[in-house]
């Protein structure tokens, strides 16, 4: 079996590395103003992945941060996954002839479903599907607006289509620090084939002990902010504890 991935997470507002309190963009806290240095400090802890996302590119449905991105690339060797603003095959091809590892599409995943399978299809193994639930129901354009259907849902069109993992996010929980939706997370898990990746409110080593029992072993990973940034989840340790396993 795979070992589970930890994934430090840098998020881009204005080119810089932030961080939001459940999506809102009005409460933003800068944590570096340069995201390269950033995606090279995480690189040091040791980790081999990189959650980014374009927060600005979410919003205005085209990518934004892009230079943040290209210098992000250019830092480190980390298998960086990006997602924020791609709603179109071109968009999705030039990130990944640029060389980041894997897309997410978020909001056109709601609005757009054959334009995912037909990605899958020509990108193998490097599409994901970023599915953001506010009491249950999916949110889209940067969480702006919420869809009138579940995760669950969305997720079960998307079997057999190729898509190579789901990232889970309860808004409520995203930059609390409260810990990972395990209930929520585990559930859409259990129903779908497709690997599940848990976002939102890790707040501890105590998420990242959950993360290495059996009933998780379902999931891709985990993607971890606020902690890090915090200094409340030690990297070393938490990187440590997943090569044990247990």
């Amino acid at each position: 079996m795979a070992p589970v991935i930890l994934f430090p997470a840098i998020d881009l507002k204005e080119g810089r590395c932030v961080r939001l309190v459940q999506g809102d963009m009005a409460q933003a806290t800068v944590f570096n103003d340069d995201p390269a240095e950033q995606a090279i400090a995480f690189e040091d802890m040791g980790f081999s992945h990189l959650h980014v996302v374009d927060l600005d590119g979410a919003f205005a449905g085209k990518p934004m941060n892009s230079a943040a991105v290209e210098r992000i690339l250019a830092a480190c060797t980390m298998k960086v996954q990006l997602g924020g603003g791609i709603r179109d095959f071109t968009t999705v091809a030039a990130w990944l002839d640029k060389g980041i590892a894997r897309v997410i599409i978020g909001t056109a995943a709601v609005r757009d479903p054959a334009f995912v399978k037909e990605a899958a299809k020509a990108f193998p193994g490097q599409i994901a599907v970023g599915l953001d639930a506010r009491d249950g129901l999916v949110a889209v354009e940067g969480w702006a607006e919420v869809s009138t259907v579940t995760a669950e849902e969305i997720a079960k069109r998307f079997e057999d289509a190729g898509v190579s993992a789901i990232i889970y996010t309860n808004i409520a929980r995203d930059g609390m620090l409260k810990g990972i939706d395990w209930d929520g997370t585990l559930a859409l898990a259990r129903a779908v084939s497709i690997p599940v990746i848990a976002s939102g409110g890790l707040a501890s080593i105590a998420d990242v002990e959950r993360l290495v029992q059996p009933d998780a072993a379902l999931l891709e990973g985990a993607i971890a902010g606020r902690a890090l940034y915090d200094r409340r989840l030690d990297p070393h340790e938490a990187l440590a504890l997943l090569s044990r396993g247990a």
